[in-house]
């Protein structure tokens, strides 16, 4: 069984890389290893090239993690109720490992950010899930015995973890949504070593 959990994301701000270092850590828990990635900027400037080593945080994500990992957790800021451009881009270009089944029958999860208390977190979480269930991946979300689903003014639903950046402080996670975080990493973990 391949032993690493990847944690594949898109920050614009810094409030979804946060989050993925809290699934990490859930993960890590296990005694599974999260492998963090992230993924270059779009530009529709044609002349403009992008570094292919970022300059700083994560590295970018390659075909080869998709091969290697066990899980997959899948993280975007939303943007008008879907992710972001860079994350789709890059799962527009695993048509071949789609037709392989590389991802078939692995768990997988996704999380989300947004600016406003109904800014799309939920059809952002709805709709990540489904290049992930045409890969033939198994959604792994989040049951009602966490209590704070129950309780959270933040963020955090059955669908996955997410974030509600507040202006004064948009990158601080709550306490609910940094449990319900470690909670998401420790649950896909557990469907990996159960599957595995």
């Amino acid at each position: 069984m391949n032993q690493a959990v990847l944690i594949l994301y898109y920050s614009r701000h810094g409030a979804t890389q946060a989050m993925a270092n809290k699934l990490a850590l859930g993960v890590e828990q296990t005694g599974l290893t999260a492998r963090l990635r992230t993924v270059p900027e779009v530009t529709n400037n044609i002349g403009e090239q992008k570094s292919k080593v970022p300059e700083a945080g994560d590295p970018y994500v390659t075909l080869q993690d998709l091969h290697e990992c066990c899980a997959l957790a899948l993280g975007s800021p939303t943007r008008f109720g879907n992710m972001a451009a860079p994350l789709k881009y890059f799962l527009d270009e695993t048509s071949r490992e789609w037709l392989s089944g590389t991802l078939e029958g692995k768990p997988a999860c996704v999380f989300t950010s947004t600016a406003s208390m109904h800014g799309g977190q939920e059809s952002t979480l709805l709709s990540m899930m489904l290049p992930l269930l045409h890969h033939g991946m198994l959604i792994c979300g989040l049951p009602y015995s966490l209590p704070q689903l129950h309780t959270t003014v933040t963020g955090g639903s059955p669908y996955g973890v997410s974030h509600l950046a507040q202006k004064a402080t948009p990158n601080a996670l709550s306490n609910d949504e940094i449990s319900l975080c470690v909670a998401q990493g420790k649950r896909l973990a557990m469907f990996a070593k159960k599957l595995g």
